[in-house]
């Protein structure tokens, strides 16, 4: 499964995938302000993780296994993360409402699915300083490159190059950022200096 061959849901992987459901189902009934609770629970589920993260409530994640995520890491509500291969998240990540991180696929001959169960799943890897917007899906087999943005509602289908604002669907590379991005924030509406002076700190 991890390397990308075809695969079928096994008794074993079942009640692996059972023990993470018992996991995600008392972190998901968390109280919002136990956050030593959630922190080990997280940890217990995950691969690897650093140590400055916040995940909102709730959130969804197959095997947890496969998942591993940089310092400094943010998703919003929703998240979900279907890992039947890893999924690497770098440094400095925000993920938005309703993101989905899907490395598994099914064959697209309808025979094939039918009669076999087959399954597949290809790595999906995310650089460092990447903000994706709301209602994305990334797609196996997937990687995007650092400082990129990844617009609202996209769907991710091929690679994206870092440095770049990408969207739509399928999503595509839209421009480079430049010195316009390096004086406002939005549209036309200054940075104010109070964060430029925050830059050279």
């Amino acid at each position: 499964m991890i390397a990308g061959e075809m695969y079928h849901q096994t008794p074993e992987l079942l009640e692996v995938r059972f023990a993470t459901r018992d996991l995600l189902y008392e972190y998901n009934r968390c109280h919002p302000r136990d956050m030593a609770t959630r922190s080990r629970l997280i940890k217990e589920m995950f691969n690897r993780v650093g140590e400055k993260y916040f995940i909102e409530l709730p959130f969804h994640v197959d095997y947890g296994f496969n998942v591993t995520i940089g310092e400094n890491f943010f998703a919003n509500n929703n998240l979900t993360l279907l890992d039947v291969c890893p999924i690497t998240i770098g440094d400095d990540v925000l993920l938005a409402p309703n993101v989905g991180i899907y490395t598994a696929g099914h064959a697209l001959d309808p025979q094939l699915r039918k009669m076999t169960d087959g399954e597949f799943g290809q790595p999906v890897v995310i650089g460092n300083n990447v903000w994706v917007g709301a209602n994305v899906s990334i797609l196996p087999g997937v990687t995007i490159g650092d400082d990129t943005v990844i617009g609202a509602g996209s769907v991710v289908t091929k690679d994206v190059p870092a440095g770049v604002l990408a969207a739509g669907n399928p999503c595509r590379v839209i421009r480079k950022f430049d010195e316009r991005d390096r004086k406002t924030y939005y549209r036309d509406l200054p940075i104010p200096q109070s964060y430029l002076d925050r830059l050279s700190d």
